[in-house]
């Protein structure tokens, strides 16, 4: 059984699979890594008190590096996929997170619902009304998005109320990459595969397969489709 791992060498008359070794090397190699596990082990007990105190449903496969802020309305609804790994302390990423991840929903209607395999290293996602975001998507460091305005833009109605501000929904759709340091606002759509460069201030619409950058974001190039699985292997033969 051991074999089926790889090439087995014997260490002190113990079997030691291959890939058993490459992965001490490697850990040897980086031990940030090894603190970084240790320090999610750690914070796990808390990261789930923290999830079922505010009623959101625990998933398979998740990860926590350091400990995030949810501040969730008890009736709105925050649903996450397998896979969901969430980095919020500083020594967790080399970009180095500003603050934890914040997680957040403002109303009793506010949603927030992220699909499988989901990453985000010390941002936020913060909804008045909806944030949608698929499956597979990434989040660079430190980038903030929220479907709301926070404030209205009438001096009158800022003085009296911050409830009155704008909001319109967000949706992510699957395998989006956001680069570090950016902004996602209210009402925007982001096409399946397209990706925004760091520092961007998105303002509207990014239709698939494209790389878009800048503030507002602006078009930079098509992203070339990668071959379906069948194509390729008809490729290579």
């Amino acid at each position: 059984m051991m074999g089926d791992l790889g090439t087995d060498r014997e260490l002190g008359g113990v079997s030691c699979p291959k890939e058993m070794r490459s992965m001490s090397k490697r850990d040897l190699d980086t031990l940030w890594k090894l603190g970084n596990d240790f320090w999610r082990w750690i914070a796990y007990p808390r990261v789930r008190l923290i999830f079922a105190w505010n009623g959101i449903p625990w998933g398979h496969g998740w990860r926590f590096y350091g400990i995030p802020i949810v501040q969730k309305h008890r009736r709105s609804r925050m649903s996450f996929g397998a896979g969901l790994q969430l980095r919020s302390s500083v020594r967790s990423n080399p970009l180095g997170p500003y603050h934890p991840v914040i997680l957040a929903t403002w109303h009793e209607e506010s949603s927030v619902e992220v699909g499988t395999h989901f990453a985000m290293t010390g941002g936020t996602l913060c909804a008045a009304m909806r944030i949608t975001i698929g499956n597979h998507v990434v989040v660079g460091a430190n980038t903030t998005i929220t479907d709301t305005d926070f404030h209205p833009l009438d001096p009158a109605e800022r003085r009296f109320s911050s409830a009155a501000a704008k909001a319109a929904s967000v949706v992510i759709e699957d395998d989006v990459f956001i680069g570090m340091n950016c902004l996602v606002l209210k009402g925007v759509t982001i096409g399946r595969g397209s990706v925004i460069g760091a520092g961007s201030v998105v303002t509207r619409d990014v239709r698939p397969g494209v790389i878009v950058a800048g503030n507002p974001a602006q078009l930079v190039r098509e992203l070339v489709a990668a071959p379906a699985p069948g194509a390729l292997a008809a490729r290579e033969a």
